[in-house]
């Protein structure tokens, strides 16, 4: 064969691997029917990550973007929602560990072939979201002053701001309901679905967002209150629109032939399941609120250049999480088809994919971290907190990178419970001591606190990798 015959047939084949990546890309954005248990195993990791990479894209942007606009209020607003949203973790974990038994039940029944058992789930799974965000929704908005003031608040902000926390408290059912929802799509495959909701719940926030924090046209002024406000009300349009596609009964999911009663058997299973990950997550987000905690000793201006920090840090590792999530989809439903060994294959694929991304952006972190954080307030000294909250952090990123993705691979077995006592041994006995050992005692205020969160992070990677590869996992029944 002649060199120039061997351009044409190379330059065939390249166009031959776009043209069949982008049309995968065009599948991944529109919603595939494919069996994830028969693909190749390449393509159903493309086809799943892609859509929960972008959907948690957007979450990441609704992250930066709602600080930018509170940044602008300054540091007390800024300070008021880091508070408001450490203590709001509690509802994010029990979320989390919800959805979490969601991904892993209705991955399985999809992984038998079961669709209709996949549904029943999911009906019982909503139920349980909604009696438990009304619960926490009533103390939430009468008890929000005390809860700014046990968190270290300052006067004014208890007095004066503490209306974005009973705002957000008492709209905590469309956070549950989002996460649920949203579980029950990435577990029936239907990932494309799962990122057009956050699209539409977050586009709806940084669309409203400046109208009601600044009064812009019609709309009244409302300060900090008015971030919260947008956030409710986009989240609750996406859960409407969610709850609308489960009731259609196009999807693999339908509930539309399903009543609306409680079936404790079903609950009781899904709760001993998500009891695992509530724990794990309620571990992992209580030792933020200590750190909050540590680090408002040092001001408001401290805090809220750790805020600052934090909310790009989520920034950078949210798409990370749509990777994790794919790792979780695909290990539940090829456990359920009898295929342990593909499920091990993909997770160890979707880490390194993960690895290699993270450990890239934290070079931008630690060389450019001041540019990022600049974009968000011009106090000196928030910014100078901020930066070193950045730079700090950002040299753990390939532990977290790995981490994450061992993590979601136990949850989406339904082993909730191996990574509950890694996060046990890593927050509550590693990173909380370490924390204020360093930032109280050998003065080195709040960058202990920030060294903390990358030794805690390295080691829960350590042994969540180790324990992964003992295999155990692979013969959990659910």
């Amino acid at each position: 064969m002649t060199k120039q015959n061997s351009s044409i047939l190379l330059s065939k084949i390249n166009k031959k691997q776009l043209s069949t990546i982008w049309k995968d890309f065009k599948d991944a954005l529109a919603g595939s029917s494919q069996d994830y248990t028969q693909i190749p195993l390449n393509k159903a990791v493309f086809l799943l990550a892609i859509p929960m990479v972008l959907e948690m894209v957007m979450e990441s942007v609704f992250a930066v973007v709602d600080i930018y606009f509170v940044g602008r209020l300054g540091a007390d607003a800024v300070a008021t929602v880091g508070i408001t949203e450490s203590v709001l973790t509690i509802i994010y974990a029990i979320a989390f560990g919800l959805s979490m038994a969601t991904t892993a039940l209705v991955s399985r029944r999809i992984g038998e072939k079961n669709r209709s058992e996949a549904s029943k789930e999911a009906m019982q799974a909503i139920i349980t979201g909604f009696v438990i965000s009304v619960v926490i929704a009533v103390p939430g908005v009468f008890f929000a002053k005390d809860l700014l003031r046990l968190m270290g608040a300052s006067p004014a902000i208890v007095d004066e701001l503490s209306v974005y926390t009973s705002i957000m408290f008492g709209g905590n059912v469309v956070i549950m309901l989002l996460f649920i929802n949203n579980a029950i799509f990435r577990g029936a495959g239907d990932a494309a679905i799962a990122m057009r909701m956050l699209w539409i719940a977050n586009g709806l926030n940084i669309i409203l967002d400046p109208l009601l924090i600044f009064g812009i046209g019609p709309f009244p002024e409302l300060g900090v209150a008015g971030a919260a406000i947008a956030t409710n009300i986009g989240r609750g349009l996406a859960v409407i629109y969610q709850l609308y596609i489960l009731w259609k009964g196009n999807g693999r999911v339908n509930l539309s032939g399903l009543a609306i009663r409680v079936d404790w058997m079903r609950i009781t299973h899904l709760v001993k399941i998500s009891l695992g990950g509530i724990a794990q997550s309620l571990i992992a987000t209580s030792s933020w609120i200590f750190l909050v905690r540590i680090i408002s000793n040092f001001g408001s201006e401290v805090l809220a250049g750790y805020t600052i920090g934090i909310r790009i840090i989520i920034f950078s590792l949210l798409p990370s999480w749509g990777l994790s999530n794919a790792a979780a989809t695909l290990v539940g439903q090829n456990l359920g088809a009898n295929q342990s060994q593909r499920a091990e294959k993909a997770v160890w694929g979707v880490a390194r994919i993960n690895l290699i991304f993270l450990v890239s952006l934290s070079f931008l972190f630690i060389i450019f971290p001041d540019w990022f954080v600049q974009l968000f307030s011009d106090d000196q000294a928030v910014i100078d907190a901020g930066i070193k909250c950045l730079r700090i952090v950002a040299y753990g990123f390939g532990f977290y990178g790995i981490g994450m993705v061992m993590t979601q691979a136990f949850n989406g077995a339904g082993d909730t419970r191996t990574p509950t006592r890694i996060n046990i041994v890593a927050f509550w006995m590693i990173e909380i001591p370490l924390a204020y050992l360093m930032a109280m005692h050998l003065g080195l205020k709040e960058d202990g606190a920030f060294y903390a969160i990358i030794i805690a992070e390295a080691c829960m990677t350590l042994m969540a990798a180790y324990l992964f590869k003992k295999g155990r996992w692979k013969k959990e029944a659910i």
